[in-house]
C-alpha cells in the first residue's frame, strides 16, 4: 500500500473511475476526486496532495486556469489529460505550470505508469533531500534542496516541483551539455515522442527566473543542435 496522495479532477465519471480502479490496483488508495474546479480548488484548500492530474475541459473553468489557481499555493507535479491535442494547447499547458501533458484518447497504463513515474521521482527527492544537505550558492542565485528554495537577487523565487528538480540538476553538473532526452530522462522518466516540449518550457519558465534577459540568456545557455548548458554567474560557493 502506498501513502502518496493523488487528486483526480475530470468531469467524465468513466475516466476517473478507470483510473481510481488502476490506481488502487497499483496500490494507491489515498485518491481524491472531483468533477469541477469548484470541488478541486475545495480540495487542494483543504487537504494537500502528491500529485494532481487535470482535465482541461471542466463544466465551470478551464484545466489552464485551474492550474494558475493551484500554482499559487501548490508545486506538486500536475498531470493535464485532455482531448486538446494540438501543440498550442500543450505549450499553454507547460507554461502556465504544467509537469506533464497527456492527450485522449489515451492508454490508462500508460498514464498510471506517468504517475507513477512522478510520485516516485518526488518521494526519492523528498528522500535525499533529507539526508543530503545541498545548498548551491551562485552570485545572486541560491538553489537549497532542503527546503525547496530557490533566491535570486536576494529574494525568494516560487518554483513548482520540476523546475525545481530540473534547476537542481542543472547545479549538481555545471557547464555541462545535456540533450533534451538526457533531461527529460533523468527529471521526469522514459521519453516518448513529444515530451521533448516539457523539457522547453520548462526551461523557458526558469529562465524568466533567473536571467537578466530570457531572450539572450546567459545561465542556461542553448547549444543548437545539441541541448542546454548551465553557466553559472559566479564561482559555485556550495555549503
Amino acid at each position: 500500500m502506498r501513502n502518496e496522495s493523488i487528486l483526480l479532477v475530470d468531469d467524465e465519471d468513466g475516466i476517473v473511475v478507470m483510473l481510481d480502479h488502476l490506481l488502487r490496483r497499483e496500490g494507491y488508495t489515498r485518491i481524491t476526486k472531483a468533477s469541477s474546479a469548484a470541488e478541486a480548488l475545495a480540495a487542494v484548500r483543504t487537504a494537500h496532495f502528491d500529485m494532481i492530474v487535470l482535465d482541461v475541459m471542466l463544466p465551470d473553468m478551464d484545466g489552464f486556469t485551474l492550474c494558475t489557481e493551484i500554482r499559487k499555493t501548490v508545486n506538486v507535479p500536475i498531470m493535464f489529460l485532455t482531448a486538446r491535442t494540438s501543440d498550442l494547447d500543450k505549450l499553454q499547458g507547460l507554461y502556465l505550470g504544467g509537469d506533464d501533458y497527456v492527450t485522449k484518447p489515451f492508454n490508462p497504463m500508460e498514464v498510471v505508469a506517468r504517475i507513477h513515474a512522478h510520485l516516485r521521482r518526488s518521494s526519492r527527492y523528498a528522500l535525499e533531500s533529507m539526508n543530503n544537505e545541498e545548498i548551491y550558492k551562485f552570485d545572486k542565485l541560491t538553489v537549497n534542496r532542503n527546503t525547496g528554495q530557490l533566491i535570486v537577487n536576494d529574494e525568494e523565487v516560487p518554483c513548482p516541483a520540476k523546475e525545481f528538480e530540473l534547476l537542481l540538476y542543472f547545479c549538481k553538473h555545471p557547464n555541462r551539455v545535456f540533450t533534451v532526452q538526457q533531461l527529460y530522462e533523468q527529471v521526469w522518466g522514459t521519453m516518448v515522442e513529444g515530451d521533448e516540449k516539457t523539457v522547453v518550457i520548462h526551461i523557458s519558465r526558469l529562465r524568466k527566473k533567473l536571467e537578466a534577459d530570457p531572450s539572450m540568456p546567459k545561465v542556461i545557455v542553448t547549444l543548437r543542435g545539441i541541448g542546454y548548458k548551465f553557466v553559472p554567474p559566479a564561482r559555485s560557493l556550495r555549503s
